[in-house]
């Protein structure tokens, strides 16, 4: 007879298998951003870069899985989320009796989590269903309405990202209790610079349309 798991042991697994997905999302959105970053040099050198990544199928191939990690990850992320009011409630109130900083980003990330399921699907959706990717395309996006879209998901990315990179180092011991707030100032000014990229290049393919 097969020995019986302890919950513990599925909960530490679970928390294992969402942190690593958060990490490789992370990791994808960080390279994602620098490189549509690129068209503030040059549109050609994003139009280039499109190109590669269409030419050896990683365009095609990355961008379902990224979908089915980021369902997978939230998936898991979903068992602490309060989605009831009464447990939202509850949690805002303990926040601010706490007053711990660390409880408020973590209530940052799930309303931006919601915003990123569901904009994720549009998002990838209408970059592959108009291949090949260019700038011009997507500007004749950004003029067909999709600004106000962006101008919503980019800053909810960003922040997820940078404050679910934060809790990882907190989690498994990278960034210590006096190290926090450190850590903090950091990662506010990594997650301003990226949000300045992404603006300037929206400008940027915004004014070439």
């Amino acid at each position: 007879m097969a020995p019986m798991r302890a919950p513990a042991d599925a909960r530490t697994r679970l928390d294992f298998w969402q942190a690593a997905s958060g990490a490789l999302l992370a990791l994808f959105v960080c390279v994602h951003l620098l490189l549509e970053g690129s068209v503030v040099i040059s549109p050609a050198l994003t139009n280039g870069i499109a190109w590669l990544l269409e030419a050896t199928f990683l365009t095609q191939v990355v961008a379902p899985l990224i979908v089915l990690l980021v369902i997978f990850h939230f998936w898991i992320a979903a068992r602490k989320m309060p989605f009831r009011a009464n447990e939202l409630g509850i949690f805002v109130r303990h926040s601010k009796s706490l007053r711990e900083a660390d409880t408020w980003l973590w209530l940052v990330q799930v309303f931006t989590a919601v915003v990123i399921l569901v904009g994720v699907f549009f998002h990838v959706y209408t970059v592959m269903t108009n291949l090949p990717i260019n700038v011009a395309g997507s500007a004749k996006r950004l003029h067909d309405g999709w600004l106000a879209f962006y101008v919503v998901f980019l800053p909810c990315v960003i922040l997820h990202t940078g404050v679910g990179v934060y809790r990882l180092a907190v989690k498994y011991g990278v960034c210590t209790k006096a190290e926090r707030a450190r850590w903090r100032r950091w990662i506010w000014i990594v997650m301003g610079c990226y949000l300045v990229l992404g603006v300037l290049a929206l400008a940027r393919v915004w004014f070439l349309g």
